[in-house]
């Protein structure tokens, strides 16, 4: 079966076919850095590092550019409102989110540009924009004429005739209400750098246009981003590179919210739960199969219940793993995952009938186990860490032991309660049940489960 992706511009699946062979490039509208991240920002990114170790798996070298705009109505805002310099709160956020998408094992982008490093590519654009006629300046401002532009508005699917266009502060001298802002004048004490109109600084959209030009060319395969990006941000996109001579983007990949209470989560509503606060209560692995198990079109109502659900469907599959190792030793990933986990990746990332096979996987492993078939039990378990490998959702990588940075303090922890377990076994050989019982109370105060097996008790994190 051939990879197909679900394509925003066509309003179908297509077969996906990259412009250069065996070779995949993909653009992620990343942050726009006023604010610390929360979980409806890091699941695009996560969302995209699935599709991206996928096209890894099947053999595609994959050139990942993910940007930052650290300059922005939103961060001068927030300036004015905290008193600390824009570049301050950019930098400490953009680490912020940084630092959420490596907790939930992200990987790093091939190239990270910021949008204040690439001022001499937006001039150039839009002076090249300007001799075409699709663009004028008026009072310092550069705007893009939308009527010079036919295809404007094909990938949200409007008619020009009904569009308000959002508009800015101090964005005077338009054409026409519904030109947007390629490039701001700058008002008094607000960031700036110099042009051929006067001192101002980027809008947002001119900013992407810019950076994809300069890492992927004239052409790339996939662009990416939230559902609230198709417009103004992707449309307007999509006009200014196109207008310049890009071919542009072959594929327009768009992932669905999450939300609460059926509202999209953001700071402005204040419904927004931050990473931050959520890796000090979940297991970091945990919330990164709670964001990737469900499709990436699809909606997330966040809730702890929901999050609860998933940590338990996820400790089913550790507890099969953590059986078969005891018991087998280590085992090492299958060379390749199963043909129904590959179907359901190679049909639009399809996680879960992916994960479905995971978990039919791990009841067969059980299964063996309990027949005491190790042969199978063994094969089972390689099968289930190539498949979650691919998603990133392997406890055994290192990347979740700790080990990558010489920090496995999962292996700390469990000798400190096999001690604790040792002298719960002691009281039950002396008929002391009422201080194992004890003992086994209090480690579930701590956080832990405890179960016994014929090889001797098991601990693992439980629900809290």
């Amino acid at each position: 079966m051939s990879l197909r992706l679900y394509d925003t511009s066509t309003r179908q699946v297509r077969d996906f076919a990259p412009l250069v062979p065996g070779c995949v490039s993909m653009y992620l509208c990343g942050a726009t850095v006023q604010g610390a991240p929360h979980i409806g920002h890091i699941r695009s990114n996560l969302n995209f590092d699935v599709m991206r170790r996928w096209f890894a798996y099947r053999g595609f070298e994959v050139t990942f550019v993910r940007n930052v705009t650290d300059i922005d109505d939103k961060v001068i805002k927030k300036e004015h409102e905290l008193g600390v310099p824009w570049w301050q709160i950019a930098y400490a956020n953009e680490r912020a989110f940084n630092d959420g998408y490596t907790v939930l094992g992200c990987l790093p982008p091939t190239v990270e540009p910021r949008a204040t490093g690439h001022i001499p590519e937006m001039i150039d654009m839009m002076q090249v924009l300007i001799a075409k006629g699709h663009a004028y300046a008026a009072d310092g401002n550069v705007y893009f004429d939308v009527k010079s532009f036919p295809q404007y508005l094909e990938l949200s699917n409007q008619k020009l005739e009904n569009l308000k266009q959002p508009e800015g502060e101090g964005e005077t001298g338009k054409r026409d209400p519904r030109d947007f802002a390629m490039w701001k004048a700058a008002k008094p004490g607000e960031p700036s750098w110099t042009t051929p109109w006067g001192q101002g600084r980027p809008g947002w959209h001119l900013e992407c246009s810019a950076m994809v030009h300069k890492y992927l060319g004239n052409a790339f395969d996939i662009h990416g981003g939230g559902l609230d990006l198709i417009f103004p941000h992707h449309e307007n996109e999509i006009a200014q590179s196109k207008a310049f001579g890009d071919d542009f983007a072959n594929f327009w990949v768009h992932n669905a919210w999450v939300t609460m209470s059926g509202e999209k989560m953001s700071k402005s509503l204040g419904n927004s739960v931050l990473i931050s606060e959520m890796v000090q209560r979940w297991r970091p692995i945990v919330l990164r199969y709670y964001l990737a198990a469900p499709h990436y079109r699809s909606m997330i109502e966040y809730s702890e219940e929901s999050i609860r659900e998933a940590e338990t469907g996820f400790s089913r599959i550790e507890g099969f793993i953590q059986r078969v190792v005891e018991l087998c030793g280590p085992v090492e990933p299958a060379a390749e995952v199963p043909p129904a986990f590959a179907e359901a990746m190679d049909d639009d990332f399809g996680v879960p009938q992916a994960l479905a096979v995971v978990h039919t996987t791990v009841r067969q492993g059980n299964s063996a186990l309990n027949a005491d078939d190790k042969e199978n039990a063994v094969a089972r378990l390689a099968e289930v860490r190539a498949m979650l490998g691919v998603l990133g959702l392997d406890p055994l990588d290192p990347q979740w032991t700790g080990t990558e940075r010489g920090e496995d303090l999962h292996g700390v922890v469990d000798s400190l309660v096999r001690l604790v377990l040792d002298q719960r076994q002691a009281a039950r050989s002396r008929k002391d049940f009422a201080t194992a019982d004890a003992i086994r109370d209090q480690l579930g105060l701590a956080g832990l489960a405890i179960e016994d097996t014929p090889s001797g008790p098991r601990w693992t994190i439980s629900n809290q």
